[in-house]
């Protein structure tokens, strides 16, 4: 039998800061609902035995983010097949800080996307990122630290752009 009452306070409980992740992951926010709505469906066809978890968020976050990683692989095999169609190039997006903030992440390496959302967004200590990810310590940190580079410098990149 399924608990319903404590399905829907985890939902409550997590889901903003869920659906913020996923977007960070995806830099777009209907893929992400689509993954987060994912990732509750397959925790409610498991709840009995997650809700004996003590952390049911981290689990939810890796459900997000394997299906995120599904996604992306789907993405790049359509591109790839759109490429051979000779298909045009997406249209250019709006100039507004959003966007641009959107860009730069998507420039960066999957797993620093990864620590700066967890580490950002949800507000994780880099210990535990370090634990969910299955990483070192260190290696979040390089994760982070290349990742804040990297954002800093594509956003002074893009600012640079404007401004000509």
């Amino acid at each position: 039998m399924r608990d319903t009452e404590s399905f829907d306070e985890c939902y409550r409980a997590t889901s903003h800061r869920l659906l913020g992740y996923a977007y960070a992951l995806t830099g777009n926010w209907a893929q992400a609902q689509d993954l987060v709505q994912d990732a509750y469906m397959r925790a409610w066809r498991q709840w009995g035995r997650l809700s004996e978890y003590d952390d049911v968020e981290a689990w939810l976050r890796l459900v997000v983010s394997r299906l995120a990683t599904d996604v992306w692989r789907r993405l790049q095999r359509w591109r790839a097949a759109m490429r051979l169609l000779g298909t045009s190039e997406d249209a250019a997006p709006a100039d507004e800080s959003a966007v641009l903030l959107q860009q730069a992440l998507r420039g960066l390496p999957g797993v620093q996307r990864q620590a700066l959302a967890m580490h950002y967004l949800f507000g994780m200590p880099v210990a535990r990122i370090a634990l969910d990810t299955g990483v070192p310590v260190g290696t979040v940190k390089s994760w982070l630290s290349r990742g804040r580079a990297g954002l800093a410098a594509a956003l002074q990149a893009k600012d640079g752009d404007r401004d000509e």
